[in-house]
């Protein structure tokens, strides 16, 4: 299926409520990364286990002790909060990983609004619980519910796909980055502020969730009266025929191709895998080394988002993608060495903002590649992909 090309107002129309809601969404999302040290502290005060043995919190503290004494050297008990964040970072991102080819299926059979909306419903339910996660329970409930339900990014990607030939792909997936780099910015810096306004004594952190959720609600409500179906009709439920797959595979082959999209993928792959879980963990290593409170760690992803997003508008939109994708590297690579000696906040500061320039530049590089390196028939496939 060729690229159906659409007015440049219209897509620029579109492309304005893609980066509003996205931006929304992005927000939301980062105001509980700066509390989440503090937030599973709470919960393990309010449900010791000398009181409380048999509830799932100490059940999954039970399980990671078992995890710790399993090596040679024993972890040290003060890494508990530490290990309790990993593991419901990796359940989130292990949900997403099932529901998001499922979500993208949806999107290409009922279309990507209809996919987006529903999603939505899952974003409220999810900040819903955490508004009323009073016990830990119900806070694990709201990140299984996320997890199950975010694809927004994804669907916002295919989206910004559907309206764009090979030449505007690059400058979109920009677009899409700036989101992050701006949401980075403000949104960690929010919450943690939020977080110390007190409203629900019974769940200290329900003010931040609160906004949290009337900005979902927004984004939602934005969406249903502004955003139009993006799918083209030749592909909605599936509709394109054998004759015109045949055609275009045909034209597809004639591509010119410079770099596999297995080994683009396989970097992507390998970059997420280390750099998020250095990004997850970020809040808790600050927690442990320097006892820094939500409004510093807010304040020092905010300083990420910052930098992160004049190179954006700067840097990372002149230079060839590939140029960026080695400078992130390179970057994110020398971040890590500094972690690995941190003794300093000076260090600290140094090392966020290597990790600020990779954050800028190795994903929207690397996105930027994939889409130069597909032909317009396969790109559809290439921005489905993204969800898993």
């Amino acid at each position: 299926m060729a690229f159906e090309p659409i007015p440049q107002d219209r897509r620029r129309q579109i492309l304005k409520v893609i980066f509003i809601s996205l931006l929304l969404d992005l927000i939301s999302f980062t105001f509980i990364l700066p509390l989440f040290p503090k937030l599973l502290e709470f919960y393990r005060k309010l449900e010791p286990a000398s009181s409380h043995p048999d509830t799932i919190l100490n059940r999954i503290l039970f399980g990671l002790n078992t995890y710790k004494q399993s090596f040679s050297r024993p972890i040290n008990n003060r890494y508990d909060i530490v290990l309790l964040g990993g593991a419901l970072g990796s359940l989130f991102s292990f949900l997403q990983a099932i529901a998001s080819p499922f979500i993208g299926a949806l999107s290409d059979k009922y279309g990507r609004r209809t996919a987006l909306l529903w999603s939505m419903v899952g974003n409220i339910a999810s900040v819903a619980l955490w508004v009323a996660a009073t016990d830990f329970r119900t806070f694990l409930a709201s990140r299984v519910v996320g997890g199950l339900s975010e694809g927004n990014v994804q669907l916002a990607t295919a989206m910004a796909a559907d309206i764009s030939d090979d030449k505007q792909r690059g400058a979109t997936m920009a677009l899409v980055g700036a989101c992050f780099s701006i949401a980075f910015t403000f949104g960690p810096a929010l919450g943690a502020a939020l977080a110390n306004v007190s409203t629900v004594a019974a769940n200290p952190f329900a003010t931040a969730a609160g906004f949290s959720l009337f900005l979902i609600l927004l984004e939602t409500v934005y969406l249903y009266l502004y955003l139009p179906e993006t799918l083209p009709a030749s592909r909605a439920n599936g509709s394109a025929s054998g004759t015109d797959v045949k055609k275009e595979s045909t034209k597809s082959s004639k591509h010119a191709r410079t770099n596999s999209h297995f080994i683009l993928n396989l970097t992507h792959f390998t970059f997420i895998l280390f750099f998020s879980g250095m990004e997850f963990s970020f809040p808790f290593m600050t927690y442990d080394l320097f006892t820094y409170s939500s409004s510093q760690s807010g304040k020092l992803l905010g300083y990420i988002g910052l930098v992160a997003s004049i190179l954006q508008g700067s840097v990372t939109r002149r230079l060839h993608p590939l140029s960026v994708v080695k400078l992130g590297v390179v970057a994110c690579a020398a971040s890590f060495f500094v972690l690995g000696r941190l003794t300093t906040e000076r260090g600290l500061y140094g090392a966020a903002t290597l990790l600020a320039v990779a954050t800028a530049t190795v994903v929207t590089g690397l996105n930027s590649l994939s889409s130069f390196e597909a032909a317009e028939a396969s790109y559809q496939e290439l921005a489905k992909a993204d969800f898993s």
